[in-house]
């Protein structure tokens, strides 16, 4: 029992550091294991389309160096300002998705992209980051109505159904998913009333349903996800040759740089499916470490929100646990779409997949946790302190006190 708490310490972090350094910490790892995985995967789709092996491996590295900027940015804002500012920080997500509609460039028959110069920018990531802004501020002066009133719990969902449709609009199924996700587990932290939630769930699951009936390629995806092997030169092609690299990876892989499947056999191998090729290349155990680090990231996310809202700072722990709930989330589906638990869905692997506006997005809540543990270790710090060192009584109270007696 005394080990067992002892390595629930360590786990939890130094109290006495103004910031979480095993958070830090995972996250680099993340960013250097991603950077080394794309480095293998992306080499034949870099020479096919410029001749230059590296093409993806140097964009990925700006984009790194951008987010540690970022990051570094992030940590010296304090919350209160992103709390002042959320209502911009939503209409400018919002005109994102909106423009990207009208100007937007299309990749593979959907406009998710603004091109600006030399980059494309995917306003369909920063809209997660708005919802969680949005909802953790609505949380902060509307819990006691959220929780009465179903009037509470619906209106939050009126800016939800905007988005969505929006994202349905590029179309963006995959985003969809997750700000619902998101903004649902919020709510039930928030203890929103059950029943709200039997509705709400019950009709979007009816109209995720009718989307998949309605349209042709989501229905292909969905019989490809239940059997692959049926057509796995069709529609369920990207899935076996997925399957296949899982298959060959083994316990310890074929070794770095060794993937049959990245030589233009599996599509998006540096993006959705780079857990695929970590599988092939490193096995079991290079598998088992990437999830057991990002599930440290979503535990340490979770820790920090549960902390800030024991000190009452009801928007910084809102936000870390959105923050949470979007990493498990999008973790969980893909992976299961690369081991064909979950269909595939177009989801990126937090801080390992290669994509600029997924790392940046990511970047920026991984510095909002940084900077909400602080804040919070920082008042707790204050506490500790005027607790050990007493106000001094002023003189009238002195007098008071022994007129009583």
């Amino acid at each position: 029992m005394k080990l067992f708490n002892r390595i629930r310490h360590r786990f939890s972090g130094n109290p006495s550091q103004p910031y979480d350094q095993q958070l830090l910490i995972v996250t680099f790892t993340l960013m250097c294991i991603g950077l080394v995985i794309v480095a293998s995967s992306s080499i034949p789709e870099g020479i096919a389309l410029s001749s230059d092996p590296f093409r993806f491996l140097k964009r990925h590295a700006v984009y790194l160096i951008l987010c540690l900027i970022l990051l570094c940015a992030v940590v010296n804002v304090p919350m209160q300002r992103w709390y002042n500012y959320q209502s911009i920080i939503l209409f400018l997500a919002f005109f994102g998705l909106f423009a990207v509609l009208i100007v937007g460039t299309e990749v593979n028959g959907a406009h998710r992209w603004l091109r600006l110069g030399p980059v494309n920018i995917q306003p369909s990531e920063f809209s997660k980051l708005a919802i969680i802004f949005f909802l953790a501020s609505y949380l902060c002066r509307r819990q006691k109505e959220v929780i009465d009133t179903i009037k509470g719990f619906i209106k939050p969902l009126i800016i939800l159904f905007f988005f969505s449709l929006l994202l349905m609009l590029q179309p963006d199924l995959g985003s969809t998913v997750v700000i619902v996700i998101v903004m649902m587990g919020m709510l039930f932290i928030a203890n929103a009333r059950l029943i709200s939630f039997i509705g709400i769930g019950v009709a979007m699951l009816t109209v995720i349903v009718v989307l998949i009936l309605t349209s042709p390629y989501r229905m292909a995806r969905v019989f490809g996800f239940l059997d692959p092997w049926a057509d796995p030169f069709g529609r369920s092609y990207q899935l076996t040759q997925s399957l296949m690299a899982f298959g060959r990876g083994g316990w310890f892989g074929e070794g770095l740089g060794n993937s049959v499947q990245k030589l233009e056999y599996l599509p998006e191998a540096h993006t959705d499916f780079i857990m695929a090729i970590l599988a092939e290349e490193l096995g079991f155990v290079g598998v088992s470490i990437v999830i057991i680090l990002e599930f440290v990231l979503v535990y340490k996310a979770f820790s920090i929100g549960k902390k800030a809202l024991q000190q009452t700072a009801v928007f910084s722990g809102y936000v870390a646990i959105g923050i949470a709930i979007w990493f498990a989330f999008q973790t969980a589906v893909n992976v299961g779409a690369a081991s064909g638990i979950a269909p595939t869905k177009g989801l990126t692997l937090p801080l390992v997949s290669y994509g600029g506006s997924s790392l940046i997005t990511i970047a920026v809540a991984v510095g909002l946790l940084l900077r909400i543990d602080f804040e919070t270790r920082f008042a707790a710090k204050n506490v500790r302190k005027k607790a050990k060192s007493p106000r001094k009584p002023k003189l009238k109270e002195i007098k008071d006190e022994v007129e009583t007696h």
